[in-house]
């Protein structure tokens, strides 16, 4: 089964309303929540070398790297949502700029 970005979002703006949460997920809080969870998942790799953090990753603490990232996602998910944003559309179209900007070399 195949799961769209449509069906995430829908799965975070459920879980928000059905704790009532949507009154406190105004943008600028939004923001932060994205940024307190960004430093989070940095928090991980802070110190390590590229290969010490591939160890890292194989331990029992990868699966907190996974979370923190997971909770990237969320934010970003309903950052799209408060804002009216089809993200997966603004990607395929950035993905676009971006391939015309950096073309691959041949």
């Amino acid at each position: 089964m195949s799961v769209t970005i449509s069906d995430l979002q829908k799965r975070v703006r459920d879980f928000r309303d059905a704790r009532g949460w949507k009154k406190y997920h105004r943008p600028k809080d939004l923001a932060i929540s994205l940024t307190l969870e960004t430093a989070e998942f940095l928090e991980h790799f802070k110190w390590k070398t590229d290969h010490e953090m591939r160890t890292y990753l194989k331990s029992a603490k990868g699966r907190e790297v996974a979370e923190e990232l997971s909770d990237v996602l969320h934010n970003v998910l309903l950052i799209a949502e408060e804002f009216g944003i089809d993200l997966e559309r603004e990607f395929e179209a950035k993905m676009k700029k971006n391939e015309k900007k950096y073309p691959a070399k041949a």
